[in-house]
């Protein structure tokens, strides 16, 4: 179906053509290139070529702690906030640069103090969210101001060129509505560093996937559905905004205080965003938090349930038991066992009375031939049945399915009586109960190879709807191997329309699994909708879960300076 638009949200209506996601990157290729078209036809000598960069550098960054602050105008912004530890510290690969020149980055140096100073004296002024507007007009009259001064220190027609554009990027950023006022004076505050960077790197004009752009665009697409949530859900708390906002503020400031990194600088605080972002809707983001608790409970639950299948077919590969008692032990039990551990914890005495319940269950269903043995059989099961049920209570499973487990296990016990198997030796048995006792610490750590693992976690996951929580079982269309790599490549704190139920709503990409076959969207009303990889690619490849973006910030706003470039090329070089 049709998707309807939402206020302040562009969106394109109908399915979404298999190919979404390459479409999008060859958009952005495109603008990109169209750019350097415009550059080598009307600026003479712009450095053109692209750099040969890696598209998305590994995840060892630099950190700012090997950094050294460059001159930050006093205004004391380089201390303001302490950085997050980075970790590895490996460096960039060398970047080809221009030498942009003395007098250009002095000027653009005294430009960017000026503006730390006066936004330090307005810093600690009430009515932030009331004045931003004001601020934006006044910022953009600045910077118009500071254009002109800039292109008359530049010393090439490359410079005044790249000032131009660079200018103009931000002008559209500044004037886009979906995003708030109070966070696009923060954005302003980027276009003397950006600026900096774009005058010594030509890669700028050349990559869309430039760190300084990605920074951007991640920022930008976290805070694009603000507005229209607050509209949605007044009664949401401001809190979480708040927190967003500070992180953004943070990460301005960091740039502004080490203005001689270039872009090592835009890579390292957007690998420290990305980080804050899981930390956010983890604990920060009201309408987030609660879902994303249970999408991880979900997720350890299938992983751990599948792990136990695992181990209990090692452990049960040579031991005579009945058909239908294996099957109920690695399809109910498992999940039983995974419950509980994940509930109480894997060493909790529930837990544990359970692992017995599945060594008792062993025993009973091995061959019987003495009539001591099913005597005593017999004296164990009412017990026995009724730990499995309140097991299987405890798991979620309704009466009438326990009902045909309890009768199925039965039949598997009164075959027993007549086994002609060989009966389980009482050394194998006491092996088993040892191997149940400490089933976690044979549990395989690290299971991110075993891609069968993957595809019995992308099973019905429908058992696991609960209030507050949805869970997409069905609907779509067989997604393309294209649709389940850009689905597997939507990143956290995106937003997207979701046709689902009847709704046509707002969500927002909270939360990704582990191996990320897992994805939680969230309204602004906190209600969560949990995907498979697979069913998110399916609900993408039929249009029915859509990004709120069809372009990213920074490749939009290039669009919009070679608009007006189109119309009057004589404002790259005046």
């Amino acid at each position: 179906p049709a998707m309807a638009p939402v206020a302040g949200l562009g969106t394109s209506a109908g399915p979404a053509p298999s190919s979404a996601r390459s479409k999008a990157t060859s958009q952005a290729d495109e603008v990109m290139a169209q750019l350097q078209r415009v550059l080598a036809r009307h600026v003479p000598g712009f450095p053109v070529t692209r750099s040969q960069l890696p598209a998305r550098p590994g995840a060892g960054r630099p950190s700012l702690a090997d950094m050294t602050p460059g001159q930050a105008g006093g205004s004391g912004l380089a201390g303001a906030e302490a950085l997050p530890a980075s970790g590895a510290r490996p460096s960039l690969a060398d970047v080809p640069s221009a030498a942009a020149s003395p007098r250009l980055m002095g000027a653009i140096k005294h430009a960017q103090e000026s503006l730390q100073r006066r936004a330090a004296v307005g810093a600690d002024s009430a009515g932030v969210a009331a004045s931003a507007p004001r601020a934006l007009e006044e910022i953009g009259a600045r910077n118009q101001a500071f254009k002109q001064v800039l292109k008359q220190a530049a010393s090439s027609p490359a410079e005044r060129a790249t000032i131009e554009i660079v200018a103009m990027m931000f002008q559209s950023i500044l004037t886009e509505e979906r995003i708030p006022a109070t966070v696009r004076v923060w954005f302003a505050r980027l276009q003397m560093p950006v600026l900096r960077v774009a005058v010594s790197e030509p890669d700028f004009f050349a990559a869309a996937d430039h760190p300084a752009r990605r920074l951007i665009d991640r920022m930008g697409a976290c805070v694009m559905g603000f507005n229209t949530a607050q509209a949605s859900s007044p009664g949401a708390e401001r809190a979480s905004n708040d927190a967003l906002e500070r992180e953004i503020k943070r990460v301005v400031q960091v740039v502004e205080a080490y203005p001689d990194t270039g872009r090592r600088v835009f890579t390292t605080v957007l690998t420290e965003f990305e980080k804050f972002l899981d930390h956010y809707f983890e604990n920060e983001n009201q309408a987030s938090k609660r879902g994303v608790s249970l999408a991880q409970q979900v997720e350890q639950r299938e992983t751990l349930a599948i792990q136990y299948t695992i181990e209990l077919r090692k452990m049960l590969s040579e031991v005579p038991v009945q058909d239908g008692v294996r099957d109920f032990l690695f399809h109910v039990w498992a999940d039983v066992l995974a419950v509980t551990a994940v509930r109480v914890g894997a060493q909790s005495d529930v837990t544990k009375a359970m692992k017995r319940a599945a060594a008792d269950l062993i025993w009973s269903a091995s061959a019987k031939a003495s009539r001591e043995e099913r005597a005593e059989v017999i004296r164990r099961l009412p017990l026995l049945l009724k730990t499995l049920r309140d097991g299987m209570g405890h798991a979620g499973l309704p009466t009438e399915k326990q009902d045909e487990h309890v009768r199925q296990l039965n039949n598997a016990l009164a075959a027993a009586f007549t086994a002609k198997t060989a009966a389980i030796p009482r050394e194998r048995l006491d092996e088993l109960m040892d191997q149940l006792d400490t089933l976690e610490a044979m549990l395989p750590e690290d299971i991110e190879g075993e891609s069968h693992v993957d595809e019995m976690l992308v099973r019905d996951l429908s058992g696991h709807e609960s209030e507050g929580m949805e869970v997409v079982a069905e609907g779509g269309s067989a997604p393309t191997p294209a649709m389940v790599a850009w689905a597997r490549e939507l990143q956290v704190g995106g937003w997207f329309m979701l046709d689902y139920r009847g709704r046509n709503e707002q969500v927002q990409l909270a939360w990704r699994g582990l191996r990320k076959q897992l994805a939680l969207f969230v309204t602004p009303q906190g209600r969560g909708v949990l995907f498979s990889l697979n069913r998110m690619a399916a609900f993408l490849q039929a249009g029915l879960l859509l990004p709120a973006q069809d372009e990213a910030l920074t490749v939009l706003a290039t669009r919009k300076a070679l608009a007006k470039l189109d119309a009057d090329p004589s404002g790259l070089l005046s």
